[in-house]
């Protein structure tokens, strides 16, 4: 049985909130059932990592809590955040633009690594 779940938001516009909603949820729940869960931000879903843009993002108009929040919920239950390194360049972004509860930044070979791994599962949204 897979350990390892990997969810890539590569199609994920950060500006679509409802789009946001089953990938944070799902890795939450997968984080809740003790697997190891990443999730990798690429292409303009790498915005989502950036100070201050999921702060101003709600999943409804009258949600209270940001979808950073829901980031910060699902970091707390164990999910690593990672920008894929072409969404630095993308966003015209700076590894010193990434929120705290980003891990760091990937590159391709550590990426096809992860996902070549028998123990990994990938959802890609």
């Amino acid at each position: 049985m897979p350990q390892k779940l990997v969810i890539v938001l590569a199609n994920t516009d950060p500006q679509n909130s409802e789009g946001l909603s089953a990938p944070l949820f799902q890795a939450s729940v997968a984080a809740g059932m003790d697997y190891h869960v990443e999730v990798i931000c690429t292409g303009t879903a790498a915005k989502l990592l950036k100070a201050g843009t999921a702060e101003n993002i709600r999943l409804k108009s009258d949600e209270t809590r940001s979808i950073y929040d829901f980031m910060k919920e699902a970091h707390a239950a164990g999910v690593r955040f990672f920008c894929f390194s072409p969404g630095l360049d993308v966003c015209a972004m700076r590894k010193e633009d990434l929120i705290p509860e980003c891990s760091g930044v990937i590159g391709a070979a550590h990426f096809i690594e992860e996902i070549m791994s028998s123990d990994c599962r990938v959802l890609t949204y």
